[in-house]
């Protein structure tokens, strides 16, 4: 029995359920689906996902609207961020944030759940959203390099549990990062850009290289260009496939050695877009 997981950057679950989010869940039901930027408070954020909850109830997935698990955190700044995770398998317990970041800014950017498979093997989700950053303004670049340093030490304490015989992770989100030239249209074009900068970069060397984190879509689909991830809503990038990859998952090494296939759901219009990212799903037999 798989077990299927989904990352999707929202940008703003009020906005994409305007634009047809509806539609899209009644095709896709993940077991685990980890959501980033949801920005919208959380008198607004429980009606949409208990609609969720129906689509998972009319798709067969569950048998009554509560047994959808939820979990999700505001961002203390309002119409930033935000995260969430929803499953139709059991939670057994919830974290959230980062240990040592207490910025307001840095709130509704990780949660992590421990969730039972139908096997009966727990697993460690992580559903992050890391900051966007930006190059003129040197506050928001300190924000995104101090919290990849605080997610840094996190992983390994999750990579060391893993080793050790504790619950495999898996961490998915919205990096803002692309990782590689395979990442990202143009990459000569962006290398001084926020996303695409050798010091973000080099973060994502050090959970695959020291770590052992796997990235487990790349593992999947080898050395290609792309598949991306995040097109701008301006110009034609979309229609010129001219993206970045930006969500991942990340898995510790044996939920990664699961890992059976990958879909990267991109529209096949600019119209059929609820976000300005698509939504990565991946398949493990645990």
């Amino acid at each position: 029995m798989t077990v299927t997981i989904t990352t999707s950057n929202m940008n703003g679950i009020r906005a994409a359920k305007r634009k047809g989010l509806h539609k899209w869940v009644m095709r896709n039901t993940p077991d685990i689906w980890c959501m980033q930027e949801v920005r919208a408070p959380q008198s607004e954020i429980d009606p949409i996902i208990a609609e969720i909850a129906q689509d998972y109830v009319e798709a067969g997935r569950l048998s009554a609207p509560a047994d959808l698990a939820s979990s999700n955190e505001v961002c203390k700044v309002k119409g930033r961020a935000g995260v969430a995770i929803v499953s139709d398998l059991p939670v057994l317990e919830r974290r959230y944030g980062l240990e040592g970041l207490d910025e307001d800014v840095d709130t509704g950017r990780w949660i992590e759940t421990d969730i039972r498979t139908p096997q009966g093997y727990v697993i460690t989700v992580v559903c992050v959203y890391v900051h966007a950053g930006n190059v003129d303004d040197p506050v928001k670049m300190g924000q995104k390099y101090r919290f990849l340093e605080k997610m840094t030490e996190r992983l390994g304490q999750l990579q060391d549990e893993a080793a050790h015989g504790g619950r495999q992770a898996v961490v998915c989100g919205d990096y803002n990062v692309a990782h590689e030239d395979i990442d990202i249209n143009n990459p000569a074009g962006h290398v001084h850009n926020s996303g695409f900068l050798p010091e973000e970069r080099a973060y994502l060397d050090r959970w695959l290289k020291d770590l052992d984190y796997v990235d487990v879509m790349r593992d999947l689909a080898g050395d290609i260009q792309g598949p991306y991830t995040w097109w701008s809503m301006r110009g034609r990038a979309f229609d010129n496939d001219a993206g970045w990859r930006l969500d991942y998952q990340f898995a510790t090494p044996e939920l990664a050695q699961a890992a059976r296939g990958f879909v990267v759901d991109k529209p096949d219009n600019y119209f059929k877009r609820w976000s300005d990212h698509a939504p990565l799903t991946i398949t493990y037999d645990v």
